[in-house]
């Protein structure tokens, strides 16, 4: 597959970091660029999987205490009539620090009871 170009910004010490490392390894840093990013994105979707896993593990195993997710969808559904005016998160985009591949964000009341379901 041939290679893209693309447009980054980076930090001037990460920028002179990688010229410094660039002349003495005697490679390109478009090379060294490529090679990072591979295994920044190879480590990544590994955790990534994982997490995936441990969530549809959870999830299949609130389907065997609740077929149907009938419990879910009152418990849920009770929250939002609850607490769905009051709510912080409710329609908004978050954006907020990534801590062990997961948004650090504040969690409204209905973002709560839906985590509690899930994880127990």
């Amino acid at each position: 597959m041939p290679h893209k170009a693309t447009t980054v910004r980076l930090e001037p010490t990460l920028q002179q970091g990688l010229e410094t490392l660039s002349k003495v390894l005697k490679r390109p840093m478009n090379q060294l660029i490529n090679e990072a990013l591979h295994d920044y994105v190879s480590r990544r979707s590994h955790e990534v999987e994982l997490d995936l896993n441990q969530t549809l593990t959870a999830l299949r195993a609130y389907h065997r205490r609740d077929p149907g997710f009938k419990v879910a969808i009152a418990s849920a559904a009770k929250a939002e009539a609850e607490h769905g005016q009051s709510d912080p998160l409710d329609g908004e985009v978050v954006i907020g620090e990534l801590v062990d591949g997961r948004v650090a964000q504040e969690t409204g009341p209905v973002a709560t009871e839906i985590h509690r379901l899930l994880h127990g």
